[in-house]
Formats: structure tokens, sequence, C-alpha cells
């Protein structure tokens, strides 16, 4: 669950990327998302309650050709981040479900953007790519909702990983049963590569 989440904080962090990128016609723009100003969160439904937690980016770029809305670049989870605010349950987390001493990593590759962004004022785009968690890729689209100004752009993402489905381990047992997918939700922002 948790690495399904890494990389959907990359994904958005990919969308908000390539978003910027989109508002300069003619020419490869790259966007660089910004660590400390993005937060990674994800919800898991249970019968009992709803467990909270959140990863961190590592790093992230992204290459955009706003001609063509081709994309490239690569935006990294820390996926051992992962925490829920409960260790017995972040241990189970990072040992059975994410291994993430085997797979460190949560990575979200862009290869399009769809939708026009504005350099000024709200956008709606999504970003087509691949997400890599526990050793493997899975196409995606990511919906964003973008705010433009001068030259900054931040960027809210909502979405769903159904985590089982990409064969990760569900983390249910005979007394606690939770949902096969997890919510991701991801703010960020993404400034001109210096």
């Amino acid at each position: 669950m948790i690495r399904m989440v890494r990389l959907s904080v990359s994904q958005l962090a990919g969308a908000l990327l390539l978003a910027g990128a989109a508002t300069i016609p003619g020419q490869e723009t790259v966007l660089q998302i910004d660590p400390a100003q993005t937060k990674v969160e994800f919800t898991l439904g249970d019968i009992l309650h709803t467990v909270h937690g959140a990863f961190q980016l590592k790093r992230g770029n992204i290459r955009l050709d706003p001609a063509t809305g081709k994309a490239s670049g690569e935006l990294v989870v820390d996926a051992t981040s992962g925490a829920s605010g409960n260790s017995s349950r972040d241990h189970r987390m990072h040992s059975a479900i994410l291994e993430s001493d085997r797979y460190p990593d949560i990575v979200f590759r862009p290869d399009h953007l769809e939708g026009k962004l504005a350099p000024q004022g709200p956008s709606q785009v999504q970003v087509h790519g691949i997400f890599t968690i526990h050793g493997t890729d899975h196409e995606i689209v990511l919906p964003a909702d973008v705010q433009g100004e001068g030259g900054r752009y931040t960027a809210a993402l909502h979405f769903v990983i159904p985590y089982v489905k990409w064969g990760l381990k569900n983390p249910s047992t005979l007394i606690l049963r939770v949902s096969d997918k997890v919510e991701i939700t991801i703010h960020t922002v993404a400034l001109p590569a210096k």
C-alpha cells in the first residue's frame, strides 16, 4: 500500500512538472518538483476506521515539449519513508507489503501530457506515464488541478491505486478487513529548472 502511495506521489509531482512545461510554447521546458513543498498522503479504509499516512518525495524533474505533449523525466518517492503513525502497522507495511528494503523507490515516469496548462490561473491536465512499484510497471493517467502564477505551479492530485490488483499483498487479517485500493492525495510545487 505504501509503495503505491509513493508512486502516486511521484506521479503527482510529474503532473505538476508537465503542467508547468506546457505553458512555454515552442520550446522544451524542464521543471523541478520541490520535495520540501510536496505532500504525498494515503488513505486506506477498513471496517473499524480509516488509516491515514504519508510518504516523502526524494526527487523529481520533468521535460516537456508543449508542441507535442511528449514528456520525460522521473519522480521518485522514498518507499521506506511511509508512515501511518502506528509502528507495528508500519513495520508490517514495509516488511510484508511494500518490501521497501528490496524496493526502496516508487517511481513515476511521465510520457505524455493532455490538456492545456495556463501560465496564470487554474488548469486541469492529465499526465500519462508508467508507475513502478514493487518492481513492476503499471500504465496510469493522473488527473491534476494546477494553479499557475509567475512561472510557479502548484498542483493537487487525487486518485485511487488498486494495489492488490497490482500484485501487492492485502494486509487484512481475520479480524481487520481493509480495502483492496488505496486513495492517494498529492500537493506539490513545480518550478523552472535552473
